[in-house]
């Protein structure tokens, strides 16, 4: 019962989860929210999408199989260096390939 002036806690300090205790757990066991829309016009499938929602903090992410951000050039430095070494390594394997054919134009 609560006294005269004086409102109850919407969400108490009495035991009450709070909002860091909430966040925390779903990080360390992760949450995925699934679903699938579908719109179809007499039985003509015109448009499915799919949605998936993992939220997970990254070590637990990682525990279950899911590395994509790694890989990703815009999201990992590492990944950057590598596409641009590629592509580099590509490039030179072209100029090698044109400079023969140039050399040919130039000799009289």
């Amino acid at each position: 019962m609560t006294t005269p002036g004086r409102l109850p806690e919407p969400y108490g300090r009495d035991g009450g989860a709070n909002l860091a205790d909430i966040l925390e757990r779903v990080l360390d066991k992760g949450v995925v929210i699934a679903g699938d829309i579908r719109i179809n016009l007499l039985d003509i499938e015109l448009l499915t999408i799919k949605l998936r929602l993992i939220v997970a903090s990254v070590d637990k992410a990682k525990e279950m199989g899911i590395d994509w951000w790694e890989d990703d050039p815009a999201l990992s430095s590492r990944a950057r260096r590598d596409e641009l070494a590629r592509e580099n390594a590509e490039l030179r394997e072209r100029l090698a390939q044109l400079e023969p054919a140039r050399e040919q134009e130039e000799a009289p």
